[in-house]
């Protein structure tokens, strides 16, 4: 059937990419792939629909970073319920490497803003593709890149110590 041979194409091309995506929003290859297949899973799913009209990538990944979203809130529900006493353990910055300073950072955003800057700089989507992705406003991305970078900048600053890190805005 062509609807088969076109999801199979579908999925060649696309499986590694949306693991990566993934891996950016876990930081977890076991998670990354899980996330990968239950998009592709749910995007198979509705295949029929989303191949014609729309971009089947754009739906994909959308699935992927709500369900990543919905992972983290029970994950959050979870940890709050059985580690209510213990106290957060921080980042051990033992590696002074740039990738790995500016991902810890990264890591510290809140969950909307990590996604948007990763759809953005890692993506490389626009800021009408992040909006359709993630269900919100242009002017929502927009905000929400803009305080991130921010954020991103301030912690830098302060966790740097002498290295040279900058992040630059697109425009």
């Amino acid at each position: 059937m062509a609807t088969d041979e076109d999801f199979r194409g579908f999925f060649a091309q696309h499986y590694e990419r949306l693991c990566r995506l993934g891996f950016l929003l876990t930081g977890d290859p076991a998670q990354a792939e899980e996330l990968a297949q239950d998009a592709l899973v749910r995007t198979w799913r509705r295949w029929k629909l989303v191949r014609k009209p729309d971009n089947p990538e754009t739906y994909a990944r959308k699935v992927l970073v709500n369900r990543h979203r919905s992972l983290l809130r029970r994950a959050l529900v979870e940890a709050r319920y059985l580690y209510r006493d213990r106290p957060n353990e921080g980042y051990s910055d033992e590696h002074r490497e740039d990738a790995i300073v500016l991902w810890a950072a990264t890591r510290r955003l809140p969950l909307r803003q990590q996604a948007v800057l990763v759809l953005r700089y890692y993506e490389d989507l626009s800021e009408a593709e992040i909006a359709r992705v993630l269900g919100i406003p242009v002017g929502t991305v927009k905000t929400l890149a803009r305080r991130g970078l921010a954020r991103l900048r301030r912690s830098l600053d302060t966790t740097s110590q002498g290295h040279t890190l900058s992040i630059k805005e697109r425009s």
